[in-house]
């Protein structure tokens, strides 16, 4: 079992920068990949970016590209989601996932992720 837990959401303006962090606790000792997800107001989940369980290698949904950065202390199992040049369509409430099995080094599908956080509400103003 791995539990899940976000922070760092909240308002911001467009061109604002916001960091989101995940801890995780509980089994597997920090051998999982971790991704970050979210779910814009009346939307479906989707994909955001994912990390590796070494935190090598990294994958971002083309949205988000060059814009935001995940990254993960193993010592401490935290994930981390630097947003930068945030965007109005960036609202949405963002998940972090922790997935044990993954079917590669960064997976991007829901699926994928065995264990899930509430969730964190970033709210981008134009």
């Amino acid at each position: 079992q791995v539990h899940l837990a976000e922070s760092g959401g909240g308002l911001a303006q467009a061109g604002d920068s916001l960091r989101l962090s995940c801890t995780a606790s509980g089994r597997h000792s920090g051998l999982y990949a971790m991704g970050w997800f979210r779910q814009p107001p009346g939307k479906d989940r989707e994909f955001v970016a994912s990390i590796s369980w070494s935190g090598l290698t990294t994958y971002y949904a083309d949205s988000v590209k060059g814009r935001f950065t995940i990254s993960r202390d193993r010592d401490q199992n935290w994930a981390y989601l630097q947003m930068n040049s945030l965007e109005h369509q960036d609202t949405a409430v963002y998940f972090c996932a922790a997935s044990i099995n993954p079917v590669s080094a960064t997976p991007s599908k829901e699926p994928d992720y065995e264990y899930w956080g509430l969730g964190t509400q970033v709210t981008v103003s134009s």
